[in-house]
């Protein structure tokens, strides 16, 4: 089947179209109806009544946005009229949703006039936090974008104009960088003069191009004031009319720095991209075939031609997706009045510093895998990196402050961390522990340094302030890696070949020798990064340990075991999970270490994790699980897991909820819980799960992550006498991060 026929069956599968509405609260009994409508409903309409700000206390109107259409200019089809246009819109909302978690109506007006259409866009001001308006044709849209944001008063935006304009901008800044050129002397030349191209231009003006270096042609060529002064274009495009002699694009093309395309495929050709001046800037947006394709753009000449597309097979897409959920989510969160030009650029300046960052393996992945490093391939953020609205929003929100537009003042750390808890509970979890971790950051050793996954880990470690990361392994290779990374710091590297490890040698020799290591066989095993490194933290020179990414889990926890050991009150060790559903945090013991552990395991491995869930601000409440409930069954392995519980109960030190035996959805599901089971030492359902055997808790954890959805943090090492965290061969980046900031935190503890 083709893209079309793929479409249509996508688009039509029951149920209809790409959106639904859904409850936000408990509809499940009569006093839930009273509440959510009549009678209950009456109260907060009385307080809105009053005042009309608290709107945005008791409705969806801070999250709601209207996307309104009268689709007389929609994507490469020109004129289809409203209800045609009905499936971009919904997509428009799929967008907003997915990326910023912002609610959307969309709103097909059967209007050609302008009048008409402000009216009645304006009459929806009660409605909705903020309109998007969608594929209107120009120059109508300009007339209908500046009356909206004149007479209503929260933020009206028109992404065709705007959105292409930041993104673009974002590309423009770092494009400008890498080509060792200074915006304000660029001259830059645009195909189209459409509402896109226009807002584009200005929009270049207000990053600091200058006005009078920018030439834009139309389906007539360059508008020049002779053109502009005979009437034979409008009022918009005269505002970049040029005092040049009529000319082409060709001729416009010579010598320009950059060129911006928002026209029509297959108009520029090698020799116009030849005619340019040194290292070129080529936008060439047009859709779905650009003005000149990337390959021949690149192709043309020698020097650095940095090119950028609308399409997402080649490097640099001008996605409008960068833009308008993340802007429209700062806006409404510092609930701003407008979207103004300060807003604008602040979005196109966080996209532009991102591009600069390390990109997560997620998104590298998503893309095939191919490297995503800032330079001439890579000047713009991909869509699907999550990080986007972190930066995006906070920016726009932090502008809409300062410049006057905001009617609600925050902390803008505290807003990132919203953000955050909107894309998932992990990272709301994770956040928590990370923030405790750069109040004191600890020396962690990183055992397979030379590892690229390793060296980013520590790069991102050490910019974010959250541990001073030691890596093992050749240090020249560690540096040619960051090298090649463009990574810029300067860790602290040992390196097993070139220093001296005589002394760590000893330790280990002197730890092991009654255990049959002879000290030559501890000068070879102190070469071994998992050695080297648990012998660095035993004796004080790290705090703690990560390795495990290129090792069998068993064969990367042997060396600490032997050489770091258990805590004083621990007699074992634990492998937990963490998983974070959408509104429920689960920890899973054990998961990775204890095969058939015995009551005294179970006891030891439920107070570690205890401790463990008291760390994430999660107060513990355990559940020993087995297939039978309260004694339904009686057999030794029940009763083993009953005795446990028993014993935790009796336990004065035990100080949180515990009980068992019991099955998993007793333990999970509310009214089972309390309707069955009242007398239960767990009011509420548990959030740590203690399984009977490894088995059943990789199996158990497994079927929550994939089936459940959840998003799993982990392993976590418990019960050891030092930091030492274990990670799973094939682990991101984000993983290591993660267990490096749980690893400091266990240090600080200590």
């Amino acid at each position: 089947m083709g893209l079309d026929e793929d479409a249509l069956d996508y688009h039509r599968e029951d149920p209809p179209g790409k959106i639904e509405i859904s409850t936000t609260k408990p509809t499940n009994t009569q006093r839930d109806l009273s509440l959510a409508y009549s009678p209950g409903v009456a109260a907060p309409c009385r307080e809105i009544r009053d005042d009309v700000e608290k709107a945005y206390s008791y409705t969806t109107k801070g999250n709601m946005v209207g996307v309104v259409s009268n689709g007389t200019a929609v994507l490469g089809l020109g004129d289809i009229g409203p209800q045609a246009s009905k499936p971009v819109m919904e997509g428009k909302g799929v967008l907003f949703k997915r990326f910023a978690d912002i609610d959307v109506f969309d709103i097909e007006l059967d209007h050609d006039d302008p009048e008409a259409m402000v009216t009645s866009i304006k009459a929806m001001e009660p409605t909705f936090g903020g309109i998007n308006l969608e594929d209107i044709k120009a120059p109508e849209c300009f007339e209908i974008e500046s009356r909206l944001r004149e007479e209503m008063d929260i933020p009206v935006f028109h992404d065709d104009q705007h959105g292409t304009a930041i993104i673009s901008g974002a590309a423009l800044l770092n494009a400008v960088d890498i080509g060792g050129k200074d915006i304000s002397e660029l001259d830059i030349v645009f195909s189209g003069a459409g509402a896109s191209a226009i807002a584009t231009a200005r929009f270049y003006v207000s990053l600091g191009a200058d006005k009078d270096r920018i030439t834009m042609c139309d389906s007539g060529g360059i508008i020049t004031k002779e053109r502009a002064e005979s009437g034979d274009v409008n009022e918009f495009k005269q505002e970049f009319a040029t005092d040049v002699p009529e000319g082409s694009l060709d001729d416009a093309m010579e010598e320009a720095d950059v060129f911006v395309g928002l026209s029509v495929g297959g108009i520029v050709d090698q020799d116009m991209v030849r005619s340019m001046a040194d290292n070129p800037i080529i936008f060439a947006m047009a859709n779905p075939d650009p003005e000149i394709s990337y390959e021949d753009a690149k192709q043309a000449r020698d020097d650095t031609v940095i090119v950028a597309t609308g399409r997402s097979d080649y490097p640099n897409q001008v996605n409008n997706v960068l833009g308008f959920p993340f802007i429209f989510r700062g806006a409404l969160d510092a609930r701003a009045t407008e979207i103004n030009e300060e807003m604008k650029v602040a979005a196109a300046e966080a996209l532009a510093e991102l591009s600069r960052e390390d990109v997560p393996d997620a998104v590298v992945k998503a893309y095939g895998d191919d490297p995503l490093q800032f330079g001439p391939d890579y000047i713009i953020p991909k869509p699907l990196d999550p990080r986007v609205l972190f930066e995006v929003a906070p920016a726009v929100a932090e502008a809409a402050m300062e410049s006057g537009a905001a009617r609600d003042d925050f902390d803008l750390d505290a807003y990132t961390e919203r953000l955050e808890a909107r894309l998932g509970k992990s990272r709301e979890m994770m956040r928590v522990v990370l923030n405790k971790a750069k109040s004191e950051p600890k020396r962690v050793v990183l055992a397979e340094g030379d590892d690229e996954k390793m060296i980013r880990a520590a790069y991102q470690l050490t910019d974010q302030g959250i541990a001073q990361p030691i890596l093992l392994g050749d240090r020249e290779e560690i540096w040619a890696q960051m090298e090649e990374l463009g990574l810029n710091f300067e860790p602290e590297i040992v390196d097993p070949d070139a220093d001296n490890l005589d002394p760590y040698a000893d330790r280990l020799h002197d730890l092991r020798k009654r255990n049959g290591l002879t000290r030559r066989e501890a000068e070879d095993l102190i070469e071994d990064g998992n050695y080297l490194g648990s012998v660095m933290v035993e004796v004080g020179d790290a705090d703690a340990l990560l390795t495990g990414l290129m090792h069998h889990y068993p064969a990367a926890l042997r060396p600490p075991l032997q050489v770091i050991g258990t805590a004083d009150d621990a007699d074992y060790a634990g492998g937990v999970y963490m998983l974070t559903f959408k509104n429920r945090v689960v920890f899973c013991v054990d998961a990775t270490v204890n095969q058939d552990p015995s009551r005294d395991v179970l006891e030891e491995m439920t107070r570690h994790t205890a401790e463990l869930a008291q760390r994430f601000n999660v107060e513990p409440r355990a559940a020993l699980l087995s297939y039978s409930d309260f004694g339904s069954v009686n057999n030794p392995g029940t009763r083993k897991i009953r005795r446990a519980a028993d014993n935790l109960r009796s336990d004065p030190d035990v100080e949180f909820p515990v009980d068992g035996e019991m099955q998993a959805d007793t333990a999970l599901v509310e009214d089972i819980l309390n309707d069955s089971y009242e007398f239960s030492e767990l009011d509420d359902p548990a959030n740590i799960l203690v399984f009977p055997n490894l088995e059943a808790g990789n199996i158990g954890y497994k079927l929550l992550q994939r089936l459940g959805g959840a998003e799993a943090i982990g392993p976590m090492l418990v019960g050891m006498d030092k930091p030492v965290h274990v990670l799973q061969r094939g682990d991101e980046v984000k993983d290591i991060v993660n267990l490096a900031g749980v690893a400091v935190v266990d240090a600080q503890e200590e």
